[in-house]
């Protein structure tokens, strides 16, 4: 197959073992930086063009967009399967996931258990909005323009108030989330072609309260639980991604809380903690869908 993987750089250490992963399956393997893509519309040679020489389009596209580029990659990455090409991730589940609030109004309409979350433009009763969420501390994401966001961990009413003036002038949407003080543990769950494939356990280090895979955290390898792999591959499906992580809280009787759904996860770290070859699995997975649509 002909793959081409929408990156910035190759040198990035996610992009670097899907090349290698690639390239052990015998697949030719291209970098594309989605910022020097350009689109042609119309009827005169429409299609896309790197470095002023027109793309022949590849078997399949794996994206790895990021946020401060995700409204122009994006369209890039819509404009790849508009000519043909197999797509993992689509555009539109890229969207979906970047969204706090839609990503999680999809898992809620379908039963998922999710944190407590108010999602407002407006905080003039800002302490019932804590009370909704369960009190301080509170999680605060911020979408500002095309998924883009910043997330901020309030400890304190005072810090929440804070961190709320000095944003809310810029006409920001909020989406204020419970943070679970109770959890068992914090699981991310790493899904390829709807299956749970492998997951970490992380630990934040003393003191801290945060719940990202590589900013203060360790990690460890973890079982994937029944419960664990039912919770991560039901939001995998609602969000229709192909690749994607799960972060979940575990909490009584290994009860699973979805918080956050990834549709760029890193791999080296979760293969590092795991043991599995999770870019392997994602050149599988394309190979898999290339026959499904080409049988021959």
């Amino acid at each position: 197959m002909k793959i081409v993987l929408l990156s910035r750089s190759r040198s990035i250490p996610s992009t670097r073992r899907l090349i290698e992963a690639a390239k052990a399956r015998d697949h030719f393997v291209k970098v594309l930086n989605p910022v020097e893509v350009s689109v042609r519309l119309g009827r005169k040679k429409p299609g896309l063009v790197y470095r002023q020489k027109q793309l022949r389009m590849p078997d399949v596209v794996i994206p790895r967009i990021a946020a401060s580029i995700a409204s122009y990659g994006l369209s890039i990455v819509d404009q790849f399967q508009a000519h043909g090409a197999i797509v993992l991730n689509s555009a539109r589940a890229i969207g979906v996931s970047r969204n706090p609030a839609r990503c999680l109004q999809r898992l809620a309409s379908a039963g998922l258990d999710i944190p407590a979350t108010v999602m407002s433009r407006e905080v003039s009763d800002l302490q019932a909005m804590v009370d909704e969420v369960g009190g301080v501390p509170v999680l605060v994401k911020l979408l500002a323009g095309s998924e883009r966001r910043g997330v901020m961990l309030c400890e304190s009413r005072q810090s929440l108030e804070a961190a709320l003036e000095a944003v809310l002038g810029l006409g920001h949407n909020i989406v204020m989330q419970e943070y679970v003080k109770k959890a068992q543990r914090d699981v991310r769950v790493f899904v390829v072609g709807g299956v749970a494939m492998a997951a970490a356990s992380r630990i934040p280090r003393a003191g801290r309260l945060s719940r990202t895979l590589s900013r203060h955290a360790r990690i460890e390898p973890t079982e994937v639980t029944a419960e664990l792999k039912e919770a991560a591959e039901a939001a995998a499906r609602l969000t229709e991604l192909e690749v994607c992580a799960v972060d979940v809280l575990e909490l009584g009787q290994g009860k699973p809380r979805i918080f956050e759904v990834n549709a760029s996860p890193s791999l080296p770290e979760m293969e590092a903690a795991t043991g599995v070859d999770l870019a392997s699995a994602i050149i599988i997975r394309a190979e898999v869908m290339y026959r499904e649509l080409h049988p021959a």
